[in-house]
This record gives structure tokens, C-alpha cells and sequence, in this order.
């Protein structure tokens, strides 16, 4: 088992070389080290929902609010700070709201049994409303200066955002291969039956991988608002597609029980590879999302393809 999710993860990294080679030829300014910064910047916010997305898909469930989290925590973080209030208190505030938007999520999913992307879709378009209502539609500006080093600013030569992405991938790389809770993870994805009876709470570990992922979803609302300078209430329209995407193009198994943050890192930066570089070969928007599209559908039937085949061995 252990090898095919590293040889899965090896076909996405030669896929991501051959997009690099293919957009370099395509356009010499690809490979620009302001085009490379800009890649990355651009994927980090992705990236770091795609940590927070990996836990809630190794248990088996599936979060459709991830844009609107990021919506709102954008609007709530640019009114807060437009109004005087201290920059570290909004920010903690805003992750608040992210934690109850995912303890929320985890509370309907456990308690009343409703499947997870129903709930989640449901939470999505609850908590995209909320963002209009908050700033009546119109975006919020009054952003302090020195706030926009989030998303704005660099340590040496690297972009703060990137850091702060990588940051976070190397906590949920730590807790997914160092921690019981990350055991318990893949327990519950991979049988959440045989986890139950090991001893595992299952009701517990699910409220808490959905406010990781709340949190996350919340962070990545910051770094954009600190990126454009203001709260946006169509701010994270659509994330959820890329996150997904990146996270089964790296390996993570949509039904849970399989995956590598590592590979998941990976299928982000893939996924930034292809955004950008069809930008600058000025395909159409419309054929980007028919690309982005037709990208999931085979990411998704690639893993089912698998699980059906690894099915079939341990039958025999």
C-alpha cells in the first residue's frame, strides 16, 4: 500500500515538471522569478485551506464552505480593523469565527447524521449571505498599513504568505505521522467501525478536524484580505474546487483512510503551476475552467480506479 501512494505521488511531481516545461517553452516569462514568487503566493492560500481539507477527507467527509469562511473572515477582519479595532484582536476574533463555523459543521455532521457535503453546502451558502450582509455588498477598505505584510510582505526573498503556508503543512505533516490524533484519522477513514471499537471517540475527533479546518479556512481569509487590501464579500468564491483538486491530486484518497501531506503539497503547487501558466498563454477563462474541471473528474476517477483495484487484491 505504502508504495503505491508513493508512486502516486511521483507521477503528480513528473506532471507538475512537464506543466513547468510546457508553459516555460509556451512563454519565457514563466520561469521569471516574479512570475515564480507570484505562483506561489497565489497558491498559498490554497495551500493552506488544502491542510485543514486533508484531515476532514482522510475521515472519510468533505467541506464545501471553505470559500465562504474565507469570505467571511475577509469581510469580519477588514470591518473590525476599519473601525479601530487592535489588529491582533480582530485576527483572533476572525479565527474564532472559524472554529465555531466549523464546530457547526462537525455538530450537524455527528449529531444528527446529515452527510457532509450536504451540510457543508448548506453552511457555504449560509455563511456566503452573511458576508453580503455584513458589509451590505460593498467591499471594506480602511485596512492598516502595517497589517499587509500578511499577505503583502517577504522574509528575505520569500513571499510571508508562502511561510505562513508552509507552516502549516509541516504542523499537519507533524500531526498526521507523530500524534495519536493523526492515527486516530486514519483509523476513522479507513474503518470507522474497527476505530470505534479500538476506543477511538469518533464524535470527538470528527468536531475537531472540522475546526482545524474552520481555523485554516479562517487564516487563509486573513492572508487574502492583507493580499487586496480590503474585505471582499466574493472573497474564496470557488476555492473549494482548487483545495479539493489539489488534495486528490496529491494522493489523498476521496474516501478517506489514504493520503500524504507531503504529495498534497505538491498537487497544490500543481494546481498553481496550471492557473498561472494558462494565464500567461492568455487562455480563455472559460476553457480554464473547463480544464480545472476535467482535472478533478480524473484526479477522482484515478483514486476510485485504485481503491476498486486494491478492492479486488484483497478479495483474491
Amino acid at each position: 500500500m505504502k508504495k503505491r501512494i508513493d508512486l502516486s505521488r511521483f507521477g503528480v511531481f513528473i506532471a507538475w515538471i512537464v506543466l513547468i516545461i510546457i508553459f516555460s517553452v509556451g512563454n519565457p516569462a514563466f520561469l521569471k522569478r516574479s512570475n515564480i514568487f507570484t505562483i506561489l503566493r497565489q497558491t498559498s492560500i490554497v495551500g493552506v485551506c488544502s491542510v485543514g481539507m486533508t484531515f476532514v477527507i482522510l475521515t472519510g467527509g468533505m467541506d464545501l464552505s471553505v470559500g465562504s469562511i474565507i469570505g467571511v473572515g475577509c469581510v469580519a477582519g477588514a470591518l473590525m480593523m476599519s473601525n479601530g479595532i487592535p489588529i491582533p484582536i480582530a485576527i483572533i476574533i476572525v479565527l474564532i469565527i472559524g472554529l465555531v463555523a466549523g464546530a457547526f459543521n462537525g455538530f450537524f455532521i455527528n449529531e444528527l447524521g446529515i452527510a457532509p457535503i450536504i451540510m457543508t453546502l448548506g453552511t457555504m451558502t449560509t455563511l456566503r449571505g452573511i458576508a453580503y450582509l455584513l458589509c451590505n455588498g460593498f467591499a471594506v477598505y480602511g485596512i492598516p498599513e502595517s497589517y499587509k505584510i500578511i499577505g503583502q510582505g517577504y522574509v528575505g526573498l520569500i513571499p510571508v504568505p508562502v511561510i505562513i503556508m508552509l507552516i502549516c503543512f509541516m504542523i499537519g505533516w507533524f500531526i498526521l505521522n507523530k500524534t495519536s490524533f493523526g492515527r486516530e484519522i486514519y483509523g476513522i477513514g479507513g474503518n470507522v467501525e474497527a476505530a470505534r471499537l479500538s476506543g477511538v471517540n469518533v464524535k470527538f475527533v470528527i468536531y475537531k478536524v472540522y475546526m482545524f479546518a474552520g481555523l485554516l479556512n479562517a487564516l487563509a481569509g486573513l492572508i487574502l484580505m492583507a493580499r487586496v487590501n480590503s474585505g471582499q464579500p466574493s472573497s474564496g468564491e470557488g476555492y473549494e474546487m482548487d483545495v479539493i483538486t489539489g488534495c486528490v491530486l496529491g494522493g489523498v484518497s476521496i474516501s478517506g483512510g489514504e493520503g500524504n501531506i507531503l504529495g498534497v503539497l505538491i498537487g497544490v503547487l500543481m494546481m498553481g503551476t496550471l492557473a498561472n501558466g494558462m494565464v500567461l498563454l492568455d487562455i480563455s477563462e472559460f476553457w480554464q475552467k473547463f480544464v480545472k474541471g476535467i482535472v478533478l473528474i480524473l484526479a477522482v476517477s484515478l483514486d476510485k480506479i485504485v481503491q476498486r483495484s486494491k478492492q479486488r487484491a484483497a478479495e483474491k
